[in-house]
């Protein structure tokens, strides 16, 4: 629809701000966690709106998870399932129900989806995106009017066309900007201005970091991400000392990843802190939904692992904080159960939009005033689909996970996706009772004692799998 002929005044439509990172884990964001670093900026979000707990990806993948942000649909319903399935960006998207409501929207960084023809950003008055995962340093960067390379770290400069984009705003409209980081993701190459944080300490060891997975499964133990094995001289910036033990090849490349992410992670905070100033300066602040989050979370150690896939909740959690002063008690928090496919909901809502008939999330916009309605979900449906992949070798699998309970099928099959191994294994299924493992160490499926509540779980497994319409393809034998 031309801009002339949206409904471009229509009163109290907040702007929409989403800052989003990849592979950020709410356990190295200080309003979350603070045993890691300090998070300033973000914490500020979360100060003055709402820090949410209990927030969850359906496919704990960069692709994946930007598509159903984006479409508030499951993977299986978009089409992204895997990291080279692209994303048919004609479907329709909170971005592009915006613009035709009359918003200006605006996209800056990681894309991830494709390029070229329908694989390139719509719905977007003005877009400029990283070409695929994109470089920390001197990034190319693709619009609608070609190619362009920017000296400058990653970061800062997406940050820079996203504080452009709101002060040439046309003042009369509203507006959506989505500002989508590479960081921090691998290979975790930190700002000179950041380069020697954390060079003087030695960070804190997760706990499970020495797991040796025999409370686990298969898919589990031959899972190809343990920091001290299958991290890169590249990830590391230089290789490994010699004459290491085991233990000490852990516990060495362990310093090196994790002091690396964080420094990412401190730019990106700051680089936050700067895109909130503007909205202050500008006075926005009243008039403007900032939301921050992730695409999946991220093992940071934690079950001796980096990288992200399983339905285990370091993987499984997003941060999600959200800042809209009219309406959004600051300081709040929530355990209510949230997915990545509310957010498209939850900007219509905003919007005063109607959702379409094929999203399936909810609006959190009741959540973020502090309401519960009646029969908020209390499970969630996850589905991994990117079976056997190199180099990570993690399995298919899905599963349901309630408050206390974790239910995981490995049906470990790629049914002939891209990007999935046409290796099949044995299936296997893992039970994890959260309240007296929160860890997730011990599975309890073949436990008699919990022979009811796998019955109980495989029922609500099903009941998702039907409410989403995604076939099992499987008898869940």
């Amino acid at each position: 629809m031309p801009t002339d002929q949206r409904p471009d005044r229509r009163p109290n439509r907040p702007n929409i701000v989403m800052v989003l990172t990849d592979d950020h884990a709410a356990h190295a964001i200080s309003a979350y966690d603070d045993t890691l670093l300090q998070t300033p900026n973000l914490d500020r979000l979360a100060d003055e709106g709402m820090r949410f707990d209990a927030t969850y990806c359906t496919n704990a993948l960069c692709a994946p998870s930007r598509a159903s942000i984006l479409t508030g649909t499951y993977s299986h319903v978009n089409g992204v399932r895997t990291l080279t399935t692209y994303f048919d960006a004609a479907q329709p998207t909170f971005v592009s129900m915006l613009r035709d409501a009359g918003y200006q929207t605006w996209l800056a960084g990681k894309w991830h989806l494709g390029h070229g023809g329908e694989h390139d950003p719509q719905g977007f008055d003005h877009w400029e995106v990283l070409d695929g995962q994109g470089p920390y340093w001197d990034p190319e960067l693709i619009s609608e009017h070609g190619r362009r390379t920017v000296p400058g770290y990653t970061t800062t400069i997406l940050t820079d066309l996203a504080i452009e984009r709101i002060r040439e705003r046309d003042p009369d409209r509203p507006f959506c900007l989505l500002l989508h980081h590479k960081a921090p993701h691998r290979s975790w190459d930190p700002d000179t201005a950041h380069a020697k944080l954390f060079a003087d300490e030695d960070l804190p060891e997760p706990a499970t970091l020495f797991d040796d997975h025999a409370g686990h499964g298969r898919a589990a133990r031959e899972a190809r991400m343990r920091i001290g094995r299958d991290l890169n001289e590249r990830d590391l910036k230089e290789p490994f000392p010699p004459g290491l033990t085991e233990p000490e090849r852990t516990r060495w490349a362990y310093q090196r990843y994790l002091k690396d992410y964080l420094r990412c992670v401190v730019s990106v905070d700051e680089n936050t802190g700067r895109l909130l100033d503007v909205l202050d300066d500008e006075g926005l602040r009243d008039d403007t939904v900032v939301v921050y989050s992730s695409d999946q979370g991220f093992f940071l150690g934690d079950h001796g692992w980096y990288d992200k896939r399983f339905m285990y909740d370091e993987s499984l959690r997003m941060p999600l904080l959200v800042r809209y002063p009219p309406e959004v008690p600051a300081g709040s928090t929530t355990d209510a159960m949230a997915l990545n496919i509310d957010f498209a909901q939850t900007f219509l809502d905003y919007a005063g939009l109607e959702p379409l008939p094929r999203m399936q999330g909810e609006s959190l916009r009741p959540i973020l005033r502090g309401e519960r309605p009646d029969g908020w979900r209390d499970s969630i449906y996850y589905r991994y689909w990117e079976h056997d992949d190199e180099p990570h070798h993690v399995e298919a699998h899905y599963g349901v996970r309630t408050q206390r309970y974790k239910l995981i099928y490995y049906y470990a099959r790629g049914f002939g996706l891209p990007g999935a191994s046409e290796r099949t294994m044995s299936p296997e299924w893992e039970l994890f009772d959260l309240e007296r493992d929160p860890a997730e160490l011990h599975n309890v499926w073949a436990d008699p004692a919990y022979a009811a509540v796998r019955e109980e779980l495989r029922a609500e497994l099903a009941r998702l799998q039907a409410q989403y319409a995604d076939d099992p393809c499987d008898d869940l034998a």
